[in-house]
């Protein structure tokens, strides 16, 4: 949604420096405002929680899996042959390669939570959208943008504030006019922390991807790279 009002924020740039604007009507929303009072998007992140804390969860059992197979290895070096401890190594090594990409696979970039935030968040962000469209042929306005989005907004005249409007629409007015949350005060489902010393492994923080920390064995033949 935030993309979507982004460029409906370029044209009215565009409008104003081709200097037709001066015949057109403007005015602002707070989406993320509006989405806070729809009980589906509660819903929605109560799901993205949830399953968050799920696959955390089932990351931090395969950790659990990885130390064990590392502190065994280490009580037992000195009794296994050349052979076996590559042998191991190799274990070791691939369990861990099996964590990490099971960590970017859920919280990578583009991961499944990220997918599925975008699955459960799309119905009500389009839903919000047809009221915002509404309101836009009701009271002729040319353009809304988002208070939320990324356009900086150094001050707005409430007068242009058609976020009560908006609620209408959906059903969800107030006798008492609801009041906007301050700009970027409602943010997307956060992804839980890994373990410290984890390395990120997505160039997005809004994946939430991090990765486990890796950890060599004590010993290794002379013949493996790291």
């Amino acid at each position: 949604m935030k993309k979507t009002f982004a460029a409906l924020a370029s044209l009215l740039v565009l409008l104003i420096t081709s200097g037709s604007a001066t015949a057109q009507k403007f005015g602002y929303i707070d989406s993320e405002f509006i989405m806070t009072k729809m009980p589906e998007y509660a819903q929605a992140q109560t799901e993205i929680n949830n399953l968050s804390q799920n696959w955390q969860k089932d990351i931090e059992a395969q950790k659990k899996d990885l130390d064990k197979l590392y502190r065994t290895y280490q009580a037992e070096e000195v009794l296994l042959t050349e052979p076996m401890k590559k042998k191991r190594q190799d274990e070791i090594l691939k369990k861990e390669q099996d964590v990490k990409a099971y960590q970017n696979k859920i919280f990578g970039y583009e991961g499944q939570l990220f997918k599925k935030r975008q699955e459960l968040t799309k119905p009500v962000q389009d839903r919000v959208f047809e009221a915002v469209e509404k309101v836009a042929k009701k009271k002729q306005l040319a353009i809304i943008f988002d208070k939320s989005g990324d356009l900086t907004m150094l001050y707005t005249n409430p007068v242009h504030d058609y976020t009560e409007f908006v609620l209408e629409e959906l059903g969800l007015a107030s006798e008492d006019r609801n009041q906007t949350a301050q700009k970027g005060s409602v943010k997307s489902v956060s992804v839980p922390k890994t373990p410290a010393g984890d390395e990120p492994q997505a160039d997005e923080d809004k994946a939430g991807s991090t990765a486990p920390a890796t950890r060599k064995p004590a010993t290794r033949p002379a013949s493996r790279k790291n």
